[in-house]
């Protein structure tokens, strides 16, 4: 059970009304992740801008999906796992480059070492160093990249911190967290 109650989007009114019709529109339901912050406008607003702007970034919707399916991972934030795998499947991702995101794993070079920033910038907690950045620059992702990965982990982490803290349930099909040796975590 939710630590907050869920904003219902028939009872909503002003800027949370049309964010939620927004968010309904797009997914045709209002997931439990979104009324829950529908608790903050202010929140609402930034979360729901913010998957916007990333959904016309460079990254592109099906690495945007990898990096968010790692990045939950390794948060083990269930809710967001979800969520990323069922919204990478939409963008043409195959269940095994998905569960190989969840380690921050690839067949691609260039999309595992993207990946593996995105899961260094979050163990951490964004003190890369500039090799770092040059390991990614020599695999041939622009510094429009590299600035839109940190970005995007960054979204992440407030969507993960968000279901984890307030416990949201699950209303996504349920995906089994991995460690990076691939067994189950848990």
């Amino acid at each position: 059970m939710s630590l907050v109650p869920f904003v219902e989007r028939e009872s909503a009114t002003g800027i949370v009304r049309d964010q939620l019709d927004l968010i309904h529109a797009a997914f045709g339901t209002v997931p439990a992740m979104f009324r829950a912050v529908a608790n903050s406008p202010a929140a609402l607003t930034s979360m729901w801008a913010a998957f916007g702007a990333f959904g016309g970034g460079a990254l592109g919707s099906a690495l945007s999906e990898q990096i968010a399916v790692a990045v939950a991972n390794r948060n083990s934030c269930e809710y967001c796992l979800a969520a990323h795998t069922a919204l990478g499947r939409k963008a043409g991702v195959s269940p095994a480059a998905l569960r190989a995101a969840q380690t921050g794993d690839s067949d691609d070079p260039r999309t595992a070492a993207l990946l593996g920033f995105a899961l260094k910038l979050v163990e951490e907690r964004g003190q890369v160093t500039p090799a770092d950045v040059q390991a990614l620059r020599d695999e041939g992702w622009s510094d429009e990249h590299i600035v839109e990965v940190i970005g995007q982990v960054a979204l992440n982490l407030f969507t993960n911190y968000i279901n984890i803290a307030l416990a949201v349930p699950v209303d996504f099909p349920t995906v089994g967290l991995r460690q990076a040796d691939g067994a189950s975590a848990r």
